[in-house]
């Protein structure tokens, strides 16, 4: 399989920039823009996992940070919701911007507070983003009145032993009004658990945006 060509990402700021990379396959139907903090944790790691995953399956991905480094320092930007949906928002103009991808289909794949921002920046967009899927994320943590916005059919991914996010998701589940699913993993704390646990996730999320990019 040919290798997807990579690009260096900076997405310019009033203070700072955004910076990630662009994996680009060959053919692609459509890219997929990563909503976490910090791409350099533990959770970042599992994302590269999955988005690997997505690349082999003419998926493209932007895996970038929502946070410069001074930004991540301070707890409480961590959970700024608002904050991290508009920085979202400014990646979906640039990747939108690119050459190679326009026109295609965009979806979101968000974990933690990221699975919010993603579900806010889908809410703004409306029927531009074609698919989210959400990963041992705080959906709601996006509120009642954005999730009843989102127009993109939406995926909801949780471990089958972590009992609060069960209840956290489903409770987001109900405020949605979108094509609308909630998946539950067996066996695992959270969702991104171990290597079996990574690998059903990177199989839900090439399922999904596969059928929602026209596949």
């Amino acid at each position: 399989m040919k290798q997807p060509a990579l690009t260096s990402v900076r997405i310019p700021l009033e203070v700072g920039r955004l910076e990630g990379v662009l994996a680009t396959p060959d053919k692609a139907i459509g890219v997929v823009l990563f909503a976490n903090r910090n791409s350099g944790n533990e959770q970042g790691i599992r994302d590269n996992a999955v988005a690997l995953a997505l690349q082999e399956n003419a998926i493209a991905t932007l895996l970038f940070d929502l946070l410069t480094p001074v930004e991540d320092s301070r707890q409480s930007n961590r959970f700024n919701v608002d904050l991290l949906a508009e920085r979202l928002q400014l990646a979906t103009a640039w990747v939108t911007s690119q050459n190679t991808l326009a026109g295609k289909p965009v979806g979101y794949f968000g974990t933690g507070t990221g699975a919010a921002a993603a579900l806010r920046a889908a809410a703004h967009f409306g029927e531009r983003i074609a698919a989210v899927v959400t990963q041992a994320g705080r959906p709601d943590l996006a509120g009642a009145q954005a999730l009843a916005s989102v127009k993109a059919p939406t995926l909801l991914l949780v471990g089958g032993r972590d009992t609060s996010a069960i209840a956290l998701n489903r409770e987001a589940l109900t405020s949605l009004n979108c094509n609308k699913h909630m998946h539950v993993i067996p066996g695992a704390k959270q969702s991104s658990d171990a290597s079996g646990p990574v690998a059903q996730v990177a199989s839900q999320a090439i399922t999904w945006f596969s059928r929602h990019f026209g596949r």
